[in-house]
């Protein structure tokens, strides 16, 4: 009996399958025959989001149509036996959670070809790339980009028998492998435009990393560039590949989306926003304002950008002079820091500067204004005060009121805060029409025509006029425009630091000794100011920098150096006088030692013609000798310097100690001259072939010179 029963109750649980079965089959057949149309409809997942657009079969309402998330990834990206925390499973794993929080099918598309990937993707043939993708300019003008899940860097990698790279410098013969459509050939091509002799090799994007490692290992590649993350995961389980230099900054990784699929692109920002996998990428602007200050202290060195005028910074018979170039040689002093001199072409530079982060201060008397700070720029507090007035020529009538400019013409700079008063002035008196004039012309310049009728009327600030009538008869201040506006320092916005530092140096200063002194120097000594004046005036008219102008471009030519360097050299080292002697035994306007002079055939180097002819010689005598260190060529004039001043032996020194202290070698500025300033200490002066040198002198004098070639350079003409 129980015998029976059992096999009875077998018989229901067959019987009962195979309907089961037969009724599965059925709906298959349906599933698959029913198809009537070739319309096609877009399957949207439970929040909206787009996913896949894939031909809908007519099934009965009680099966449900599937939802499908296509992810395109590289096949050559894979590897044969995959590892935990391979770059492109953790991508997978991502997507898989964000797909099965959603309630999606994943449906893996393996792409052959690397550069297919994006075209695939435009075409509808998947939703999303996988592909260990960079973030790069020229890819966001075709598809959309997730937030970054991932931040690394390329590097340059090769078999581990290659030879090694020391620097960049040693891509020259060398040649690097990349697969056509990866974001490295933008790198490379960067590289070779650095490194001319530099090769590079696109082969097909089919070429797998794995085949790439191969051929890195037998020797048949040379050099390729790869991620890190790359790098570093096939590291764990190959031997045969090292990785060398940096190539790239920091780069995203991220999927790829089609720009129109902007449902799936927020889904998926919220989805890594939510497990906290967006890798937290620091806006450029952030960091550079964040560390300005520091990196004023780390480079030791703050610049200042100013206009070439008598109010700011001007040269005096081969001195620099001006009222905001000792501020800014002040505030460098008290903050144990060398300072850079850059002289702003215009006066819209002068501020675009500090945005370019080519400057760290701008000063030239500036007024706030909605306008600038709206642009970017924050200013200091008050270390100037100065009414805005209107200036015409002499003959021109007195006026009782603003009233009695009706009519008039005023010339300005479109960029100056004067613009911003006569606009003002504009809404109250009728007629008045405002000219813009170029941005190079200074104030000065301006009053200039303004004396000589060809500009009706122009404004100016008080202080400005004030020295101009000192030495000019032929202009008149009509009115001023309101109360004394308040005049800053400015840096770019968010750079807080450097504006405290900023604000405490005039706050210390601001009417007290040091600044009433240079103030009343530069503002207040009539006679000082109508010597300086005329020096000036004929300096700009006449391209003339030193008694010696004709000399030195004569020998300039000769041997093909920049005249104004050389005679920002000569002033450095005599002043212009030609009687000038050493302690040491140097004379003359170039101060050579007399056996040096001797040896290049010249003998009184107290006359001008020889002493220069002997310094140009010599000059060049020393350039040749460095040219053979193979310093860089726009280096190699400061590296000449360097030798005159110090000796070409102590220069070797430096460049070797730059090389070993892991600093170029054939750069000055920043590096051999680092490795200058450590071989004053006894520490590296012990093992360096010709011992002790105090660095800090042709460090300071090459610096001089620079600063006041640069003037020269901003102000007349090489030839």
């Amino acid at each position: 009996m129980y015998k029976f029963l059992i096999t009875k109750t077998a018989k229901k649980v067959y019987f009962l399958l195979l309907t089961l079965f037969i009724l599965d089959m059925f709906i298959t057949y349906l599933q698959s025959s029913a198809v009537t149309s070739s319309n096609k409809a877009t399957h949207i997942a439970p929040s909206g989001l787009t996913i896949a657009t894939i031909p809908v079969a007519i099934v009965p309402a009680s099966v449900p149509t599937q939802k499908t998330l296509r992810v395109l990834t590289w096949a050559g990206g894979e590897i044969i036996f995959p590892r935990r925390g391979h770059p492109q499973d953790i991508e997978l794993d991502y997507l898989q959670q964000f797909a099965d929080e959603k309630k999606l099918k994943i449906e893996n598309i393996r792409v052959t070809k690397f550069a297919d990937l994006i075209p695939m993707l435009l075409a509808g043939e998947g939703d999303v790339i996988a592909a260990n993708l960079t973030k790069t300019g020229q890819r966001e003008k075709l598809i959309s980009f997730s937030d970054p899940f991932l931040l690394t860097k390329e590097y340059l990698l090769m078999g581990s028998q290659s030879k090694s790279l020391q620097s960049g410098k040693d891509l020259n013969g060398r040649e690097i492998v990349i697969q056509k459509g990866k974001s490295y050939e933008s790198t490379a091509f960067g590289l070779q435009k650095i490194y001319p002799n530099l090769k590079i090799r696109l082969v097909d994007s089919r070429i797998s990393h794995e085949a790439l490692y191969d051929k890195l290992a037998s020797g048949e590649y040379d050099i390729t560039i790869q991620d890190k993350n790359l790098i570093q995961s096939a590291s764990a389980y190959r031997d045969d590949i090292k990785m060398s230099l940096q190539a790239s900054a920091t780069r995203q990784l991220a999927w790829g989306v089609a720009p129109n699929n902007k449902q799936l692109l927020n889904e998926l920002n919220q989805f890594l926003k939510e497990q906290n996998l967006i890798a937290k990428v620091k806006p450029k602007s952030a960091h550079r304002y964040k560390t300005q200050w520091q990196k004023i202290q780390e480079t030791k060195t703050i610049r200042f950008v100013l206009r070439n005028n008598l109010s700011s910074y001007y040269i005096w018979r081969g001195e620099l002079l001006g009222f905001h170039y000792e501020l800014a040689k002040r505030f460098a002093k008290e903050h144990k820091l060398r300072y850079e001199i850059i002289v702003a072409p215009n006066n819209v530079a002068l501020l675009d500067y500090l945005l370019e982060d080519k400057a760290d201060i701008a000063l030239g008397f500036l007024t706030p204004t909605a306008q600038r700070r709206n642009k970017g720029i924050a200013f200091s507090r008050p270390y100037h005060y100065a009414s805005e007035l209107i200036v015409a020529h002499k003959d021109r009538a007195e006026i009782r009121d603003a009233t009695e400019l009706a009519n008039s013409n005023i010339y300005i700079r479109p960029s100056s805060s004067y613009w911003e008063s006569a606009v003002e002035l504009k809404k109250t008196v009728s007629g008045i029409n405002l000219v813009g004039v170029p941005e190079s012309q200074e104030t000065e310049a301006i009053i200039d025509k303004v004396g000589g009728k060809e500009y009706e009327m122009t404004i100016a600030d008080s202080h400005i006029v004030d020295i101009e009538m000192t030495f000019r008869d032929d202009i008149q201040s009509l009115m001023a425009l309101g109360a004394p506006k308040s005049q800053s320092w400015a840096v770019a916005s968010g750079h807080d630091k450097l504006l405290a530092k900023s604000n405490a140096f005039i706050k210390k200063h601001y009417k007290g000794l040091f600044y009433n002194v240079i103030y009343n120097k530069y503002f207040k000594n009539q006679k000082r100011l109508d010597t300086h004046y005329k020096d000036y005036v004929l300096q700009n008219d006449s391209g003339v920098l030193s008694p010696y102008d004709d000399i030195v471009k004569k020998y300039a030519r000769q041997h093909d150096f920049d005249w104004r360097l050389l005679v920002s050299q000569m002033h450095q080292e005599s002043r212009f006088n030609p009687k000038a002697k050493s302690m040491a035994g140097a004379k003359g306007l170039f101060q050579l030692m007399p056996r040096t002079a001797k040896e290049l055939g010249i003998l009184d180097v107290h006359v001008p013609e020889r002493g220069i002819k002997a310094g140009v010689l010599y000059m060049n005598w020393v350039r040749e000798r460095m040219r053979k260190d193979e310093v860089q060529a726009d280096q190699l004039i400061w590296f000449t310097l360097a030798s005159y001043n110090a000796g070409a032996g102590h220069v070797r020194d430096a460049m070797r100690l730059a090389k070993q202290q892991g600093w170029r070698d054939d750069v000055w500025f920043g590096h051999v001259e680092n490795a200058m300033l450590l071989l004053s200490k006894s520490k590296y002066a012990a093992k360096a072939r010709y011992g002790y040198v105090r660095g800090q002198e042709p460090v300071n004098y090459i610096r001089e010179i620079k600063r006041r070639f640069e003037t020269y350079d901003n102000i007349v003409k090489k030839i």
